[in-house]
């Protein structure tokens, strides 16, 4: 089965770079693939609840790319199905400029990284903006789970995504970093060893650290 990530983006100029620097045999082995990558499955819905950010892509009027981050607790990101994503989208700079790009081109790139682990998961999709004040505030504040905002940082919309294909991205060139909750997961134990080790020494009358 052919891999439909490959037929959304190995178009004529990239099979034409592919076969310059001599990678288009490679390429054409993942296009013919074995799954076409277009619903998401454990390992994708695992990856995608475990991330607490993401890089949102858009395209403009212009034809420029606007490449956005977007943050929150682990599962901010939610699989609503095997091809359906969404995320409540706070006040930001007032710019508006992803969802203003949506108007014109509702397509889509999300890039998800576990640096820590170095994994690396890319998809397109077509992206839907449900803005709150034109529907259901309690419904969707239910749905999400949060208050229908604060001061700080109100949430605006909705954004859902129909997700049109993924691709997982090779380790090489990620470099590992950690979130302070990451290390905190690691640390927590060594301090808590040190704790036990300094109450030790001090029953058997050891000076103090």
């Amino acid at each position: 089965m052919p891999r439909r990530f490959a037929q959304l983006t190995f178009t004529a100029s990239v099979q034409a770079a592919q076969a310059r620097y001599g990678t288009r045999a490679q390429a054409e082995r993942y296009a013919a693939g074995g799954s076409d990558n277009s619903e998401l499955g454990a390992r994708e819905r695992e990856f995608i609840a475990a991330r607490d950010s993401f890089y949102l892509a858009t395209v403009g009027d212009t034809g420029w790319p606007y490449v956005q981050h977007r943050g929150g607790n682990p599962g901010f990101l939610k699989v609503l199905g095997p091809t359906t994503l969404a995320f409540a989208d706070f006040r930001g700079n007032l710019q508006y400029q992803s969802v203003g790009n949506l108007g014109g081109n509702d397509r889509v790139c999300l890039i998800l990284v576990d640096y820590p682990q170095r994994r690396r998961l890319k998809l397109l999709g077509h992206a839907r903006v449900l803005d709150l004040a034109a529907a259901s505030d309690a419904a969707l504040a239910a749905l999400w789970q949060l208050p229908a905002g604060d001061a700080e940082a109100p949430v605006e919309r909705v954004l859902l995504i129909e997700v049109a294909a993924f691709d997982w991205n090779c380790a090489r060139h990620i470099t590992p970093r950690y979130s302070e909750r990451e290390l905190s997961s690691l640390l927590d134990p060594l301090h808590q060893r040190i704790a036990r080790l300094e109450a030790q020494l001090r029953e058997l009358g050891g000076a103090e650290p």
